[in-house]
């Protein structure tokens, strides 16, 4: 076998140019898409299920909101209605005057007004309050501010909801559906309807009432409809009484019907799909609980209009598959009559060289003219990236070379401003200060030259800034309060030496120190923002005029005290130089409040040694 495969490759690797392109592509593009087919056939159904039902899932997950929403204008109805100064009259005060002078008040004209006013005919169909009062009251039911709206409770006896209303369990608002309504009701005011149980003072005695939020079912068969992924499907709400509260389509909700315990243990699965037998048929239903009135969104999927879509998207791929067939049958003939193929692609290798540094090709197996002309242009690829890796080391000494000039200017201009004032503290003959002075000055530059490396941790470098506030602190006697506020998952990240002291030194010299008092705070803090690290140095200081701010890092600006600002400007070259330019320093200042400077940093770890 290993030897007719070798007589073979070595045939087609002879082959002339025309022969092989013909065979090559007709070869990969019949073959894939045969294998594609074959493997995908047998899985092509539980492909459609999987997608079907997530897509149903992104449905109903919208859907579900829309319901509630849906549901809150009903409820928002009746908050309106019970805000109405009529309403509020009736059922939150005692009533002791007669109703034939309230129902002929202006008060009981306007709110007829405004009961007609939030019935939209869209989903609000009608509003009907029930009262069980004396028969002498009938001018309530009667008058035509009223007659509309009261009606007395014999209206209402009979109905399912009203006897659920008298129940040892009385719910105090009831969402009813269709059949919890009377014919009557349903005929005059509306299919679906929300009951609120209510009660009435008249001359001391309490009296139950009714209030009837009639709506249409319509905008919850819309939605229900437009959450279907799927023809054939049905999506239906049910309420917690095992009764249809809606649905897309009533006789498929008939057909594949589950009641609420099933519903319930299922809905325990965190909303996926289960898979059920109904009629010998199987099916996949989802559920989603919609919290305000208790009920539940269903929405099945049977297996025959999935078994057709994937019938459907088989024969999709066949139809595609024939005219990839018949594509690659005109592009063998097109190129299999080019013996330059291979040339295009190595000239298209060599191009690249415009947008980047040139990339070797694969060696070439067989070694015809074009070959040949491979293993030339991989040598020539080899040669240049030699010439470039040369090139870019040089860059990297020279780079390194910057930084570590920077570093030595640095801290030059540090020891000599802490000799100085430790020079301070042995002129005041103040002896003891000066020996904490220098434990804390070795300490300091234990920090600073430790395993000879110039990059450090933050956690190293607050303590290093800490060290040195208190340095100045026994010069100033204390009059620099420091706060450090870094969150500890930043500290072990690594941050050049030397980061923050120059910075903090210019807010003590240049900004805490001129002011009269000579006193201040420095606030040191930190974040992570995207994959930067983010420190923020504040002062109280005097702050920075806009047209010395403008030059503190350019190098060449000057202190109010004369200085030159040497050291924050290497600081900030010396983090772009390590980082690029969109890292280093930024400052903000507002004269006479103060100053902010904003370090940013790659966040990289320390390495373990």
């Amino acid at each position: 076998m290993k030897r007719f495969f070798r007589k073979f490759s070595q045939a087609y690797g002879d082959m002339k140019l025309q022969s092989k392109f013909t065979l090559a592509l007709m070869l990969a593009v019949t073959l894939p898409m045969l294998m594609l087919g074959l493997f995908f056939y047998g899985r092509l159904y539980d492909m459609t299920v999987s997608y079907t039902i997530r897509r149903e899932q992104d449905f109903s997950s919208k859907t579900a909101p829309l319901i509630e929403d849906t549901v809150q204008k009903v409820l928002d109805t009746y908050t309106e209605l019970s805000e109405f100064p009529f309403y509020q009259t009736l059922f939150h005060m005692p009533v002791n005057d007669p109703f034939s002078s309230l129902t002929q008040s202006a008060q009981a004209e306007e709110f007829k007004k405004q009961v007609d006013e939030i019935i939209d005919g869209e989903l609000i169909t009608d509003i009907q309050i029930y009262i069980d009062i004396p028969q002498n009251s009938s001018s309530l039911f009667s008058s035509s501010s009223t007659g509309e709206i009261f009606k007395p409770m014999l209206n209402a006896k009979g109905t399912y909801w009203h006897g659920i209303f008298q129940s040892s369990s009385v719910p105090s608002g009831l969402f009813c559906p269709s059949f919890y309504l009377g014919t009557q009701e349903r005929q005059a005011h509306g299919d679906l309807a929300y009951i609120r149980a209510g009660s009435m003072y008249y001359h001391g005695t309490s009296y139950p009432s009714y209030t009837a939020i009639y709506y249409s079912p319509a905008p919850l068969r819309d939605i229900l409809s437009d959450n279907l992924a799927l023809e054939g499907s049905v999506s239906y709400i049910m309420n917690e009484r095992n009764a249809l509260v809606a649905s897309s389509d009533e006789s498929l909700s008939g057909i594949y019907w589950l009641d609420y315990q099933t519903i319930q243990d299922s809905f325990m699965s965190s909303n996926n799909f289960i898979e059920r037998t109904i009629l010998d048929e199987k099916i996949y239903a989802g559920f989603y609980n919609i919290s305000q009135p208790g009920w539940y969104m269903v929405t099945v999927l049977p297996s025959a209009p999935l078994l057709q879509q994937s019938h459907k998207i088989m024969m999709q791929y066949i139809l595609l598959y024939i005219g990839f067939l018949i594509l690659a049958l005109c592009l063998a003939s097109v190129l299999a009559r080019s013996i330059t193929n291979r040339i295009s692609s190595v000239i298209s290798q060599m191009q690249q060289v415009r947008k980047g540094p040139p990339v070797p090709m694969d060696s070439p197996r067989f070694h015809d003219e074009v070959g040949n002309l491979i293993d030339t242009y991989n040598y020539m690829t080899r040669k240049m990236g030699d010439l470039m890796e040369e090139q870019r080391q040089a860059a990297e000494d020279l780079r390194i070379a910057e930084f570590n000039s920077l570093q030595a200017q640095i801290n030059p201009h540090f020891l000599y401003n802490t000799m100085d004032m430790i020079n301070w503290l042995a002129q005041q003959g103040r002896t003891s200060e000066v020996s904490n002075a220098v434990q804390n000055l070795s300490r300091f530059y234990k920090l600073t030259l430790s395993r000879r490396q110039s990059i450090s941790t933050i956690a190293k470098e607050e303590e290093h800034v800490s060290i040195y506030i208190r340095l100045q602190n026994m010069r100033y006697h204390d009059n620099i309060a420091f706060v450090s506020d870094i969150p500890d998952e930043l500290m072990e990240y690594q941050i050049p030496k030397l980061t923050l002291q120059p910075v903090i030194e210019n807010a003590i010299l240049h900004g805490i120190l001129e002011k009269d008092s000579k006193t201040g705070t420095i606030v040191l803090t930190g974040w992570m923002e995207d994959e930067d690290i983010v420190l923020l140095i504040s002062d109280d200081g005097v702050g920075i005029s806009p047209e010395k701010l403008a030059t503190i890092l350019s190098g060449t600006g000057k202190s109010s005290s004369g200085g030159t600002n040497i050291a924050v400007y290497n600081t900030h070259r010396r983090l772009q130089i390590l980082y690029g330019s969109k890292y280093g320093l930024s400052y903000s200042s507002k004269p006479g409040c103060g100053t902010e400077v904003t370090i940013r940093l790659p966040a990289h770890k320390e390495k373990e040694t």
